[in-house]
């Protein structure tokens, strides 16, 4: 048993002769009720930068950070030699080809240099962005999916989908166990978290724990995931999604112990 992939237009609608695709809009989606969650976390703790002003201003640095990180990531990590020949493919986003790990290190990048401009405690920053980042996440595997791309390796379990550019048998549907585990597992997990005072105390605990989070789940996933055709397994192992994780769960786990053993969580940048 298994299931056609749904007929879903990745075209939402036209303004005048100009397509908005729904991967466009996903991304709209995730900015702005990230940017939201961002202004509702802040206001749990107004005494204590930064405030809704400085999430107002950094939203256009975060959105730089995860197109600009995103295509150059993808560039290097993914298709290193095709960018060479063509170097102004890169800048033909239109035609595809987005890394997450890529749009993760440039949004630090913009985080470091943000905070460090308005004097505002990194780590704390930190927190507020890792909250945020599985709303992101969420909509844009939803969008993979509609895309049909990004799919999982062929499959017998009964939930199987035939994906249009997937050949004839049936696929894990890796785009929604992604939007389930890295986006809303890991959103309710954060949120949970946030809520409790002594946990948005120890700043860095919630970044860190988005760091091991996404870096498991991604990881999992991937055993699932059909490897990238141009990159395929590293090792006749792992996949490059996993080799990535591999220094987010470190990070993570290096960012959860320094906030339990730091005495003064509320101070730490």
């Amino acid at each position: 048993m298994s299931f056609e992939f749904p007929n879903i237009d990745p075209v939402a609608l036209y303004l005048g002769p100009i397509p908005i695709r729904w991967y466009a809009l996903s991304y709209i989606a995730g900015f702005i009720l990230g940017w939201k969650y961002c202004l509702y976390l802040v206001g749990l703790d107004k005494d204590k930068r930064p405030h809704k002003l400085d999430i107002d201003d950094f939203l256009p640095w975060a959105i730089l950070g995860v197109i600009i990180g995103g295509r150059l990531g993808y560039v290097l990590f993914y298709q290193p030699e095709l960018y060479l020949a063509d170097p102004l493919e890169i800048a033909r986003i239109w035609h595809g080809g987005m890394s997450f790990h890529g749009g993760f290190l440039g949004v630090i990048i913009a985080a470091i240099i943000f905070c460090r401009k308005r004097e505002i405690p990194l780590l704390r920053m930190a927190d507020l962005l890792a909250g945020a980042a599985p709303i992101g996440i969420l909509f844009g595997r939803l969008a993979n999916f509609i895309n049909g791309e990004l799919f999982g390796r062929t499959t017998n379990v009964p939930w199987g989908i035939v994906f249009p550019n997937g050949g004839e048998m049936p696929r894990h549907p890796s785009q929604l166990y992604e939007a389930a585990l890295e986006g809303l597992l890991l959103f309710v997990i954060l949120f949970l978290m946030a809520r409790k005072t002594s946990m948005r105390e120890r700043s860095g605990l919630l970044a860190g724990v988005f760091l091991i989070g996404y870096g498991l789940a991604r990881s999992f996933v991937e055993f699932y995931r059909e490897p990238d055709l141009q990159v395929g397994f590293i090792a006749d192992v792992l996949t490059m999604g996993q080799i990535l994780c591999l220094p987010m769960i470190i990070g993570g786990l290096v960012l959860v112990v320094m906030s339990l053993r730091r005495k003064n969580n509320a101070l730490a940048t």
